[in-house]
């Protein structure tokens, strides 16, 4: 999505790293970028607030729901991986199974 208008920074990488800016993942000098951005661009302000709103309801939605804790440590062991450049393998996280 682009707005056709040109910005110091394009509304592709903008629209790239969205939820790094929703989530405050980001250097403070990038979240700056953003929120200069979004003061010139309203369809990626749209879209942000758009995003911003859905992650407040599953927040409120689901947000009190404990991660079991195998889950858990399953998914740290493949960041670990990840990071350490190691192959991940598909099989090593499986949706839990609800008893019947």
């Amino acid at each position: 999505m682009s707005c056709g208008e040109p910005h110091e920074t394009d509304c592709s990488e903008i629209l790239d790293h969205l939820y790094e800016f929703l989530d405050r993942e980001m250097p403070e000098r990038d979240c700056t970028k953003f929120e200069v951005h979004f003061e010139e661009c309203s369809p990626c302000l749209e879209k942000y607030g758009l995003e911003q709103a859905v992650k407040k309801l599953v927040k409120r939605c689901c947000g009190h729901d404990d991660v079991p804790s195998d889950l858990r440590s399953k998914v740290m062991g493949r960041i670990e991986l990840i990071r350490a450049g190691e192959p991940v393998p598909d099989h090593d996280i499986s949706p839990t199974t609800a008893p019947e």
